[in-house]
């Protein structure tokens, strides 16, 4: 078996194994094996990935496996992987094996609980491995139909409203996905021939120019839904807000990935002059989702919901910095989506554990936290310091970069749009100092607060482990970086071709 198959094969023998153990402790324990075997085989991908290139392979897919599915339409199980995939992989195996941790204390239906929650990250592994359209759109399904169940059965709040809107919403774009890559599908042998989901092949094509401007904003929107584009972001905050700890953590860290990366890998790669022609009026609504986003936390009283629209400003700038269509924004936004996936997930496990001592997600009802549970407290501020972005973590290796990008274009729209952009900084240091003073400093408001207890050891492993993921890449980005803007350059060079300049 080649070794990206087992990205998704691992999960499902975890599930395999959850199923014949009873004991809520073992069906922890298999569930921690199986993603710290993850974890570590994708971190041996890195290591295998980055010895390879500097062996001096420079195939534009690494590690390939393709295997006939079904044959009377051309549907392969192809599988390969770039610096830009790997990446994904990497930060999915920390924010899964973290969400494990997360969920130590989950006491109702355990089994039920981890079942879902690997079958939804095998998904977003199989989504990362994929070359082939149709696999790559199976894949997505299977990432998504489980956050119905984990938001409806363990979730709070109004859960069934939240589970309900998000799965309507995700099924709408994924419909719109569908028609566009059925579109892409149709065109993909425009000159005769077989034709194909093969992304690589597709590629090669020049699909005509009527073809791309009616799929680009199909193919576009139905992953962008998914990052929360604008006007479509409205899913995001009930979603999060409603969501278990473990489930907030990947479905802002990892899930909402998904889109950003399959608007570049998809919509940007395979119809090119679409995307430069219309451009401008996904770059306003991107410039909304930043802007509002941010404003959205500041007026927010729960955690949760700041949080939320925080995630919200955050992956509108990954869409924004793909619009800007060179290699120094589409870098940053590869960045970003790492460290957002990285501190995102941080502080949804940071607010679970904070609610599961205090009761409650009100900010306004606390205070003082950091002289009782300290651990806590100066994890929440590291959060919030990469969130910000502080020099040393890795928000500020992401934003700067997909900064720099945009202003390499010299035209006045860009310049505005990116200038609304860099405002989102101003904006998010306020609401993220707001919080952390409110919640960690000042007179304790409640004499029961005095007798919780600091985080436990599953706890403490689960923040440690995304605290050094995010350290790691604020001071040394630059392996990472090199990794991804190699694995950028035929996505460039194909651009180039037809963006005039």
């Amino acid at each position: 078996m080649d070794i990206l198959s087992l990205l998704v094969v691992i999960p499902i023998i975890t599930v395999l194994g959850i199923m014949f153990v009873k004991d809520p402790k073992h069906v922890r324990i298999v569930s921690a094996i199986g993603m710290g075997l993850q974890l570590l085989l994708a971190g041996y991908l890195v290591y295998a990935y980055l010895s390879a290139r500097n062996a001096g392979d420079t195939s534009e897919m690494l590690f390939m496996a393709d295997h006939v599915w079904y044959a009377a339409l051309n549907i392969h199980y192809t599988v390969g992987v770039d610096g830009v995939s790997v990446a994904m992989i990497a930060l999915t195996g920390v924010v899964v094996f973290a969400g494990i941790f997360a969920s130590w204390q989950v006491d109702f239906l355990p089994k039920e609980f981890f079942i879902s929650l690997i079958l939804l990250a095998s998904g977003v592994f199989g989504f990362f491995i994929s070359l082939d359209l149709f696999t790559m759109f199976l894949f997505y399904e299977v990432a998504v139909i489980p956050m119905y169940l984990l938001i409806g059965i363990w979730g709070s709040g109004p859960k069934e409203y939240a589970a309900m809107k998000l799965t309507l919403m995700l099924m709408g774009g994924s419909a719109l996905l569908l028609v566009g890559l059925l579109g892409i599908y149709t065109n993909s042998a425009p000159n005769g021939g077989p034709l194909t989901f093969n992304i690589l092949e597709i590629a090669k094509v020049h699909i005509p120019i009527e073809a791309q401007r009616m799929f680009f904003p199909m193919t576009f929107v139905g992953f962008g839904i998914l990052g929360a584009l604008f006007p479509f972001h409205t899913w995001s905050p009930d979603g999060h807000a409603s969501a278990p700890t473990a489930v907030s953590m990947l479905h802002a860290g990892v899930l909402m990935k998904l889109g950003g990366y399959g608007a570049f890998r998809v919509a940007i790669f395979l119809l090119p002059e679409a995307a430069h022609e219309l451009s401008w009026i996904f770059i306003i609504l991107t410039s909304i989702s930043v802007v509002y986003g941010a404003f959205g936390a500041i007026v927010q009283k729960d955690l949760k919901y700041i949080n939320a629209y925080s995630s919200v400003s955050h992956c509108g700038l990954v869409l924004f910095a793909v619009l800007m269509m060179n290699k120094t924004a589409m870098d940053g936004a590869i960045l970003q989506m790492i460290s957002h996936g990285l501190m995102t997930a941080l502080f949804f496990a940071l607010i679970g554990m904070i609610y599961g001592r205090t009761h409650t997600r009100m900010i306004n009802e606390m205070g003082g936290l950091m002289k009782i549970m300290p651990f806590l407290g100066v994890a929440y501020v590291i959060a919030g310091l990469a969130s910000l972005g502080l020099p040393g973590l890795s928000g500020f290796v992401a934003e700067m970069t997909i900064f720099f990008g945009a202003f390499q274009h010299v035209d006045t729209f860009h310049r505005v749009v990116t200038l609304v952009a860099v405002s989102s900084i101003v904006i998010t240091a306020v609401y993220i100092l707001r919080v952390v003073g409110a919640l960690l400093f000042g007179p304790i408001k409640n004499e029961h607060f005095l007798h919780l207890d600091d985080a436990k050891w599953f706890e403490r492993l689960s923040t440690v482990t995304l605290i050094i993921a995010i350290a790691a890449i604020g001071l040394a980005p630059f392996w990472l970086s090199t990794m991804i803007g190699d694995s950028l350059q035929p996505i460039i060079d194909k651009l180039s071709m037809v963006i005039p300049g």
